[in-house]
């Protein structure tokens, strides 16, 4: 039988935030989705929802519509759906305590503030699944860490940001195939760090 995994990224939903900083984990699976080419064409647990096969696994991409906070209730509607085990989950956030263009992947943790793995930590009653932080770097100067993460990144930003996503795009895929420590091995402390 072909095993299942779930790669959710998190975001807030709506055109208006698409370009967030805070949408980073919905622009990695929509860069899986054209990786693997599939669509998004249904919504589950409150989540769009694409599917695809690769290397004999089957891979459910997972962006939940329930603004960021709310995240927990698609993430544990779509896994006792698929009834998979937490080993076969991946979530994808933005991280402000690593730079711009950084990754780092964690088979467990706390939320670090972001609210939307909160609310997956919450609603999972554990911490231990596997994540994929995207760095998007500290606010400057007094900028309060909310207004931060919902500005769009800037152009040079986003070429930095683009590089990472495929970076982290073929992370996931690891995961995926040959599992959380082959991935951390090859894709933790490598990558490109944005400077001004």
């Amino acid at each position: 039988m072909t095993e299942t995994y779930l790669i959710a990224g998190l975001g807030n939903p709506g055109r208006e935030y698409r370009e967030n900083r805070h949408n980073v984990g919905f622009m990695l699976v929509d860069r899986l989705a054209v990786k693997l080419n599939a669509r998004f064409t249904r919504l589950q647990s409150r989540a769009l929802v694409a599917s695809a096969v690769y290397m004999e696994r089957k891979i459910i991409l997972a962006k939940p519509q329930t603004f960021m906070n709310l995240s927990g209730q698609s993430v544990q509607g779509l896994m006792h759906f698929y009834k998979l085990p937490l080993e076969n989950l991946l979530i994808a956030h933005d991280d402000l305590d690593l730079p711009l263009g950084a990754i780092r992947i964690r088979p467990d943790g706390g939320s670090a503030g972001q609210k939307g793995m909160e609310s997956i930590l919450q609603r999972l009653g554990t911490d231990e699944f596997a994540r994929i932080r995207l760095g998007i770097g500290r606010p400057p100067g007094q900028m309060q860490a909310p207004d931060y993460v919902l500005q769009d990144f800037s152009n040079a930003e986003l070429t930095v940001i683009s590089e990472t996503l495929s970076r982290a795009a073929d992370a996931a895929l690891e995961f995926v195939v040959n599992g959380l420590d082959a991935a951390m091995n090859k894709y933790n402390g490598q990558g490109i760090e944005y400077r001004e």
